[in-house]
């Protein structure tokens, strides 16, 4: 009989960057590890595709989807909402997939109930100084963007310990091996 799969989420506070050691762990053939796509109501950009950045659904699906509860998690940010499909993770983990589940901090806390024998991750930057550069730099002229991004991270530095295992960001490949140890530990206990 195959054995039921394992809910791994990653977080950090608000524009940290998580997307490149999402993108390690992903590839990394030990963990075996399936991205959940989120669901978003927020305008598709340019460089994203429909079904692999996100899907993309109006309001009321979106709606829909949350009073149906069929989103394991959801929030909003800056106007637009976000969740995680329950049926996609229930799907992998029932053919004994481990689900990788990348969230804004909001989210980890609503999924850590439904699956308490989970693996959370929280990304921290080394300074605050360090995050508002990173922060400046990549939303340059949106200050108000800027301001709610920094309000935002410095509450969730303040929880931050609530979200999971706290991850110094000192640099991708640091916090993808700090994370990849914690989790071959974590598989091999399942075995």
């Amino acid at each position: 009989m195959m054995g039921e799969g394992c809910v791994v989420i990653l977080s950090g506070v608000s524009s940290i960057g998580k997307d490149r050691v999402k993108e390690l762990l992903l590839k990394d053939p030990e963990l075996g590890l399936m991205e959940i796509i989120s669901l978003t109501t927020r305008p598709k950009r340019a460089d994203e595709k429909d079904g692999l950045d996100y899907y993309f659904v109006d309001h009321r699906n979106f709606a829909a989807a949350a009073r149906e509860h069929r989103l394991l998690e959801y929030t909003e940010f800056n106007g637009y909402y976000y969740g995680t499909p329950a049926e996609h993770a229930e799907f992998l983990m029932a053919m004994g997939k481990n689900v990788l589940i990348c969230v804004e901090a909001q989210g980890v806390g609503q999924i850590r109930i439904k699956h308490p024998d989970n693996m959370a991750f929280f990304l921290v930057p080394t300074s605050m100084t360090e995050l508002e550069k990173q922060v400046r730099q990549r939303y340059k002229d949106d200050l108000s963007g800027i301001a709610l991004r920094l309000n935002k991270a410095q509450t969730e530095l303040e929880l931050a310990e609530m979200f999971g295992v706290c991850v110094p960001l000192t640099s991708d490949e640091e916090a993808y091996q700090t994370i990849r140890t914690a989790l071959i530990g974590k598989l091999n206990e399942r075995r």
